[in-house]
């Protein structure tokens, strides 16, 4: 069984990182760039990311999503979407490692979503959500998620990351934060 985490056990250990899972939701301006729903999970564990998307770019609608696995996430799997299509990038990793058993040699850097029709695009008064899955990095602190979206007329890449002393809050186009909390902190399951 994989790991599932309810909002009371993030709750309960999000306080070392945040005043609340609550307040850190309110703190984030609503629909200002592309989120993750939850912002918490275990290290080490698997995760949901679903990549809240309140806006096009400017007026213009989105016609691609383009999402940047980070470094150590572990088998990205992207949820389909009517009216999109799907393209998983890989890459030879630098250090094969083993799963259950299976040495796994490639690792997915890249999952994008393209509108295939310009009926399918998210159109600027919208909200939608792309989704993938994947097993987190085994050591806690802050993975940073790049997202692009590709507009009929534009660009926006929410890609920056915090330097020392900078608070997300801060960056004019922050990439979507997920913070790691040390494995087992909310009653991990292992296989």
């Amino acid at each position: 069984m994989h790991h599932i985490f309810t909002l009371k056990k993030i709750a309960t250990h999000a306080h070392r990182y945040c005043a609340g899972v609550l307040f850190c939701a309110l703190s984030v301006p609503a629909a200002a760039h592309v989120t993750l729903e939850y912002q918490v999970a275990n290290a080490g564990s698997h995760y949901k990311a679903t990549f809240k998307v309140g806006h096009g770019c400017g007026s213009s609608p989105i016609k691609q999503m383009v999402v940047s696995i980070p470094a150590g996430v572990q088998g990205a799997k992207p949820m389909p979407k009517a009216g999109w299509t799907l393209d998983i990038t890989r890459e030879t990793l630098a250090q094969p490692i083993v799963d259950h058993g299976k040495t796994i040699t490639e690792g997915v850097t890249r999952i994008t979503w393209t509108a295939k029709t310009p009926a399918d695009y998210l159109q600027n008064d919208w909200y939608d959500e792309f989704v993938l899955r994947a097993k987190l990095p085994g050591k806690a602190g802050t993975l940073y998620w790049p997202v692009s979206q590709v507009c009929e007329q534009g660009r926006v890449d929410w890609a920056d990351v915090p330097k020392a002393g900078q608070k997300l809050s801060d960056l004019k186009s922050p990439a979507a934060a997920l913070e790691l909390l040390p494995a087992g902190a909310a009653g991990e399951h292992k296989h």
